[in-house]
C-alpha cells in the first residue's frame, strides 16, 4: 500500500510532540511494507528530499513575502504542501489515501482529497476548544472550525484516546464509526542508553534528588501548579531540585512565579534540551511529574515509564488512561498543588515503593505501547478504508485512471 502523509512537523523540525508522533509511525509503518511518501515543512540543514528509516520525506520551504499573520502563514505553507505534493503524486501511480496530522495541514490534505478522488483519514492529536477549556477569541473560533472542516471531509477520524474520543464527538458532533482509538506509543530502548558525555552536576549538586518535567511551557501543561506545589514538597524534602525543560510562550510567566514563591533557586529552567540530555536527566531523576491541566494522550508520562521513572500525573484527560493509581504511579487532581506536593514526596521519601511502581510502569509500557502494534492497527484502518472505498459511488471508477489531479475541481467550485 503506498499513502500520502501530511504533518507541520517532522524531525528535526519540533515544536511539540507531533514530530516525533510522525517519525515514529512512519518508520514502523515502512518496517511492515506500507509505501509512505511524506510531505512536511523544511528545517534548517535538513535536504528537500531524503530517505529516512524506509520513508520517501518531502520538505518545503514556503518562499513567499512574509506572511502578515500566524493563519496567513499557515495558508501560504499549505500552498506549498500542495504544489510539491501534486508534483509527486502526478508521478507516481498507486496511492491509496491521503493522511493528514492536525489541522495545520487541513487545506493541502482536503485539496489532494478531491483533485485525485482519494479517501482522506485524519488524525486529531488535540483540539482548540480543549486547550483553551473553551473558544475564547476569534482565532480560536477560526482554528476549531478548521479541525471540525478537517474531520468532516475525513473519511475516518484517528484519535489516541478514550478521553479525546468523547472530546471530538461532543465538540465535533461525529458519530461513533467515524473515529478509530489508536493510542501513541514509545521505544524504550531509546531512553534506557546512558547517554555520554552528559555531567549531572550541570543541572544539580550531588545530594540533591531531581524532580522532572519535560514539555512545552503552556498554560494546559499545568507547569505552574508544579511550581506552587514546590514549596511543600522542599518544606519536607530540602534536598531537592525541580529541573524543567522546554520552551513556550508561558515560559516568561513561570518564571516570575518560581521568583514570588522564593524558589528560583531550587529551580532550572534549561530550555530546550537534546534527546541525549533530556534522557540523561530521566536516568537521575527520582520523580517526573505531569501536572497538565488539559492532556489527550500524555506521550511525555510513556516516555518517563519507559525510562523507569516514577511517575506523578494529572488525573485529566489520557493521562488517567495511562496510569494505575498505587499500581505503576501516582495521579491526582488537576490544580491541586497541595495533592501534587503529597505524591512527591510520597515517591521522594519511599524509594523502595518507587521502585516497585517504576518496574511495574516499565512492563506496561512495554507490553501495551508499542509502535508496531500501532502501526498494524492503523494499517488496518488503511485497509479498512480502502475497501470501502471500493464500494463507493462518489470514489468509483477512479481506480485504473491517470495519477492526474482533476485542476478542473478546484477551479469550478470558485468560478
Amino acid at each position: 500500500m503506498r499513502i500520502a502523509m501530511l504533518s507541520w512537523e517532522f524531525p528535526p523540525n519540533h515544536t511539540g510532540g507531533l514530530g516525533q508522533h510522525v517519525y515514529d509511525l512512519t518508520a514502523a509503518l515502512a518496517r511492515q511494507g506500507t509505501e509512505v511518501l511524506l510531505f512536511t515543512l523544511g528545517a534548517p540543514g535538513a535536504l528537500p528530499v531524503e530517505e529516512v528509516n524506509g520513508v520517501r520525506l518531502y520538505r518545503v520551504w514556503p518562499s513567499a513575502p512574509p506572511a502578515s499573520d500566524f493563519i496567513t502563514g499557515v495558508i501560504q505553507a499549505n500552498i506549498f504542501l500542495l504544489e510539491r505534493a501534486v508534483a509527486e503524486l502526478s508521478r507516481q501511480r498507486g496511492v491509496k489515501l491521503v493522511h493528514a496530522h492536525d489541522w495545520l495541514v487541513a487545506w493541502s490534505a482536503r485539496a489532494l482529497k478531491h483533485a485525485y478522488r482519494l479517501p482522506l483519514v485524519s488524525t486529531v492529536h488535540a483540539t482548540e476548544f480543549g486547550r483553551h477549556r473553551g473558544l475564547h477569541t476569534p482565532l480560536q473560533h477560526f482554528i476549531s472550525g478548521v479541525e471540525w472542516w478537517l474531520t468532516y471531509e475525513s473519511w475516518r477520524v484517528i484519535v489516541c484516546s478514550r478521553y479525546m474520543e468523547q472530546e471530538v464527538k461532543h465538540i465535533f458532533q461525529l458519530p461513533g464509526d467515524k473515529l478509530r482509538v489508536i493510542p501513541n506509543a514509545v521505544v524504550p530502548e531509546r531512553y534506557l542508553r546512558f547517554p555520554k558525555g552528559v555531567d549531572r552536576n550541570w543541572f544539580a549538586a550531588p545530594d540533591e534528588r531531581i524532580v522532572f518535567f519535560v514539555g512545552r511551557l503552556v498554560w494546559e501543561k499545568g507547569v505552574q501548579v508544579l511550581l506552587r506545589a514546590f514549596p511543600l514538597v522542599l518544606a519536607r524534602c530540602p534536598q531537592t531540585k525541580l529541573i524543567i525543560a522546554g520552551t513556550g510562550p508561558y515560559e516568561g510567566e513561570l518564571r516570575r512565579l518560581a521568583g514570588e514563591l522564593g524558589i528560583a533557586h531550587r529551580v532550572y529552567f534549561t530550555g530546550y534540551l537534546e534527546e541525549r540530555i533530556r534522557n540523561a536527566l530521566y536516568h537521575w531523576a527520582s520523580v517526573a511529574v505531569f501536572p497538565s491541566l488539559y492532556e489527550p494522550f500524555g506521550i511525555v508520562a510513556l516516555e518517563a515509564m519507559g525510562a523507569k521513572v516514577p511517575v506523578v500525573v494529572s488525573d485529566v484527560g489520557g493521562l488517567q488512561e495511562i496510569v494505575e493509581e498505587g499500581w505503576d504511579g501516582y495521579k491526582c487532581p488537576p490544580d491541586q498543588p497541595e495533592a501534587l506536593a503529597e505524591k512527591i514526596v510520597a515517591l521522594l521519601l519511599h524509594p523502595e515503593r518507587a521502585a516497585v511502581l517504576r518496574e511495574r510502569a516499565f512492563q506496561k509500557v512495554c507490553q501495551r505501547y508499542s509502535w508496531s502494534d500501532v502501526a498494524h492497527n492503523t494499517r488496518k484502518l488503511y485497509q479498512e478504508v480502502v475497501r470501502e472505498r471500493r464500494c463507493s459511488e462518489w470514489f468509483s471508477n477512479t481506480e485504473n485512471s491517470p495519477a492526474r489531479p482533476r485542476i478542473t475541481y478546484l477551479f469550478r467550485r470558485y468560478a
